[in-house]
């Protein structure tokens, strides 16, 4: 169990309209080269510290994009956890972090191709963020929330696991509506197709990316991907880069969301910009094609910074 909770700002009056983000709060060190990497020396490089994860990301650009109440539980080390605090308050987000009495916070090694393609490989170091576990959830804090999401990390380690099936029953007994992102095509196939379908069952929006739509269905075509995920979850929103997206329901395509332009530098985070846009404008209202073209968006203003934080608050 963790040493303590952190609050960058003590909880408001319930009222409708919050949006509570679950997942992880890692330390990014980005590497932006132009390839090919040289094996067995050196490579030139860019190199930048960022505060990064996924659930940290969709909260921050949550509230970037217009989201006025945005909370985040995650879990993280005592090396960093003031530094993520002071970084998600000057986002707009509320965190509740719990500090780990064993585990570093997670690190993530992004390496970006500085090329035309703007491509990233990670190296992942999980530390903290997948140790959140059920003791880390109080119903409280749904307590005037109107969507819940989830990050998919937590589907990959059993602490987490646990922690998001409390959280998702918490939800479902109060008519919270919650979203999943399944947030990396290489950990799903550790985890497997058909375990990842169980543990999301009762998820209301699924946001995968192409290729995760398409392991997720053995299918080649992300449009009947998405369609044949969205019998199994109502709402079905695959990402697919300068695609655009594809909104699917109940085992039919709505929309065909074309991508905004942009001028790419850096494509990490871009999904989680994306996600985070959609779930802003769900909360304040918007239907799921409107919803999908601000994801648009914030996807491409994110792939034109470095980093995977939207522009500080001014």
């Amino acid at each position: 169990m963790g040493q303590g909770v952190t609050a960058g700002r003590e909880a408001g009056p319930d009222g409708g309209g919050a949006l509570l983000v679950v997942g992880d709060v890692v330390t990014d060190v980005v590497a932006r080269y132009r390839g090919p990497l040289a094996a067995g020396t050196d490579t030139a490089a860019v190199i930048r510290t960022l505060p990064g994860g996924a659930g940290a990301n969709v909260a921050s650009w949550a509230a970037h994009t217009g989201c006025a109440d945005v909370r985040l539980l995650g879990r993280v080390g005592a090396d960093a956890v003031r530094w993520h605090e002071r970084e998600l308050v000057a986002a707009g987000v509320r965190p509740r972090l719990v500090v780990d009495p064993e585990a570093a916070t997670g690190t993530v090694i992004c390496l970006v191709d500085n090329g035309a393609s703007a491509e990233r490989t990670f190296l992942t170091d999980s530390g903290a963020s997948l140790r959140l576990e059920p003791a880390d959830w109080s119903d409280a804090l749904l307590d005037g929330v109107a969507r819940l999401h989830l990050s998919g990390y937590l589907l990959f380690s059993e602490p987490s696991r646990a922690l998001m099936a409390v959280a998702l029953a918490a939800a479902r007994a109060r008519g919270v509506p919650v979203s999943l992102d399944p947030a990396s095509a290489g950990f799903l196939v550790a985890l497997g197709v058909d375990r990842f379908l169980a543990l999301v069952e009762g998820v209301d929006v699924l946001l995968p990316s192409r290729d995760e739509a398409c392991l997720l269905t053995g299918l080649p075509d992300p449009a009947d991907a998405a369609a044949k995920l969205s019998r199994q979850v109502p709402l079905v929103v695959a990402k697919a880069g300068a695609d655009g997206a594809l909104v699917a329901r109940s085992g039919h395509i709505l929309a065909r969301i074309p991508a905004a332009p942009a001028r790419l530098r850096d494509t990490t985070g871009a999904g989680d910009a994306f996600t985070g846009a959609f779930l802003a404008a769900l909360v304040a209202g918007a239907d799921a094609r409107e919803a999908t073209a601000r994801g648009c968006r914030a996807g491409a203003r994110a792939v034109e910074r470095v980093g995977a934080r939207p522009p500080a608050r001014e």
